[in-house]
């Protein structure tokens, strides 16, 4: 009975309304008893696991789920050039076949090669016995001893060394796995001599990947950031995921707050906090009243830099009575303003990331992501066909003008712009009658100049996928491996993983590059000086705050 039907063609405009109001009431019922049926249902499930019983199984539905992380539209985006298979491949030697002369006939002529590339693996020990030589002094009662070559300590060469880590790090195998194989080419190895190759001794590792960010952040005003959890000897960690085209790079905390994702966008280092101009302006938006910004101005030194024990230390003596809230909100908008006037570090103007509060007031500029907001659609449900079709219409125009916004990038000017911000305020502004979507529809109009950025900066991405990307290379590490047992296992993982992702996009071998590092040759250039070149050749923000 209720297929097809518009509550538009009710001419008498009160019943409309009414019938408007009753159709909303339904839906805003329909959503309260599905989710307390959801609540009641985990309730029982509880109940029957404290029984030592089970609760109601799991079953996915038996279909695909719809793909919201633009991976289609990012791989669209980028130039394809067709060219061989074969292009790529390094000629190892070069074996010439031979024609059987008895099998030609007399009036056979020779017409050169046909050439066939064929690929092959080889893998076996290379083990060494090296016989160093030894001398003795009786004077000074010394004994000498050769030195192994570049890159050889202990018993294990550079050359497994550099596999484990590759293995481990960049494809995925498990430290169990990797020791089978190991054990199947005949190597005599221990489980926690592969540990060891893991995590121990890898402070020139960590220097590298510490390159890499500052680097990763000089390259480009604006960055993508995104966080997801790790565990770190049975507690629940953040990992937080910087990067831009050049490089990614990776950074467990243990918080996810303003704090943290400025130590993130510092390399690490804790922020310093400090009052200024900027801090004054931003402490209103962060919930610090006028009064304790007053009392603050007067009391605390500007232009000073503070540590976070300092300050702590400070405001217990001098502001006592401020409260935990606005304790916090005054040291983000501190910590906020230090970070954004400093000189030691490239200073990020532009965030490209996800609605979460935490990214608010980080940067001058904030960019949100397409994606992310069409997820708040996705979860409306609506019970009623009506509502259904105009959701449906709705998100007909979501992507419709989302497709708009990705060509302007590629021909920006003024004119489309001051349109596509008009089309913008039509699609969201405009009431539907479904009372849920316009609900949602008014919180996406009231972050208009956060979505529309890429109005003003064409060179950055609607999305924030190569963020999402790179977190989900650690959710794959989380499945294989669990979790960090120590500090020093979580610093490995950030760091390898950082050089693994990074030399992805600026495809290097990771292998051997990791050999070159570990025999000590030395003949590949830093992941960091390659991105310094890359930023030269093809830079990030060659329109930087300009619209043709």
């Amino acid at each position: 009975m209720l297929e097809g039907f518009d509550p538009n063609t009710i001419a008498d405009e009160a019943v409309r309304q009414v019938v408007i109001y009753l159709m909303n009431v339904v839906e805003a019922q329909q959503a309260t008893i599905e989710e307390q049926a959801e609540k009641i249902q985990r309730q029982s499930d509880e109940i029957n696991r404290l029984k030592g019983e089970q609760g109601k199984p799991k079953i996915k539905a038996n279909k695909s789920a719809p793909n919201l992380s633009s991976e289609k539209e990012r791989r669209e985006s980028q130039p394809r050039h067709k060219e061989s298979k074969q292009a790529k491949i390094r000629i190892d030697r070069v074996e010439v076949l031979k024609v059987d002369q008895q099998r030609l006939p007399p009036d056979a002529q020779f017409k050169g090669y046909e050439e066939v590339i064929v690929q092959d693996l080889e893998i076996r020990t290379d083990n060494i016995q090296f016989r160093k030589e030894k001398y003795y002094s009786p004077r000074n009662q010394q004994t000498y001893l050769a030195d192994l070559p570049a890159g050889y300590k202990g018993q294990f060469g550079p050359g497994v060394r550099a596999w484990v880590l590759s293995l481990y790090y960049a494809g995925g195998m498990s430290e169990p796995k990797i020791l089978e194989l190991l054990h199947t080419v005949g190597m005599d190895i221990s489980a926690g001599q592969i540990s060891d190759f893991l995590i121990q001794d890898q402070e020139p590792f960590h220097a590298e990947s510490a390159a890499v960010v500052r680097a990763g952040l000089a390259s480009s005003p604006w960055q993508h950031l995104d966080s997801t959890g790790t565990r770190v000897n049975g507690k629940n960690e953040h990992c937080h995921v910087l990067c831009n085209p050049f490089y990614t790079a990776y950074c467990t905390l243990a918080s996810k707050d303003r704090l943290s994702l400025l130590r993130v966008l510092q390399g690490g280092a804790h922020p310093a906090f400090r009052l200024n101009e900027l801090a004054l302006t931003l402490l209103p938006h962060l919930g610090v009243a006028k009064k304790w910004c007053k009392k603050l101005t007067q009391l605390l030194p500007h232009h000073q830099d503070w540590t976070e024990t300092q300050l702590d230390a400070w405001l217990a003596e001098h502001l006592p009575k401020l409260g935990e809230k606005r304790h916090k909100g005054l040291k983000d908008g501190l910590a906020i303003a230090a970070y954004r006037t400093q000189t030691v570090w490239p200073v990020v103007e532009l965030l490209v990331s996800d609605d979460a509060p935490q990214f608010n007031w980080l940067t001058a500029e904030l960019a949100l992501c397409w994606i992310h907001e069409f997820r708040h659609y996705n979860k409306l449900i609506p019970h009623l066909p009506y509502h259904r079709q105009l959701l449906e219409s709705f998100k007909e125009s979501f992507w419709k003008l989302y497709r708009k916004l990705v060509a302007y990038r590629h021909h920006p000017n003024q004119e489309d712009a001051d349109c596509l911000r008009d089309e913008f305020e039509q699609l969201f502004g405009q009431r539907s009658g479904y009372e849920q979507l316009d609900e949602r529809k008014a919180l996406t109009l009231a972050k208009k100049e956060a979505l529309l950025v890429v109005l003003s900066h064409p060179e950055i991405l609607l999305h924030n996928n190569p963020a999402e990307l790179g977190a989900r290379q650690r959710v794959r590490k989380r499945d294989v491996s669990r979790q960090a047992r120590t500090r020093e296992g979580i610093g490995a993982w950030d760091t390898f993983q950082t050089l693994v992702s990074t030399a992805k996009k600026l495809e290097v071998n990771i292998y051997q590059y990791l050999h070159d590092r570990l025999a000590q040759t030395n003949t590949l250039p830093s992941l960091a000086q390659l991105i310094q070149q890359r930023a030269q050749d093809v830079p990030l923000a060659a329109s930087w705050g300009h619209v043709p």
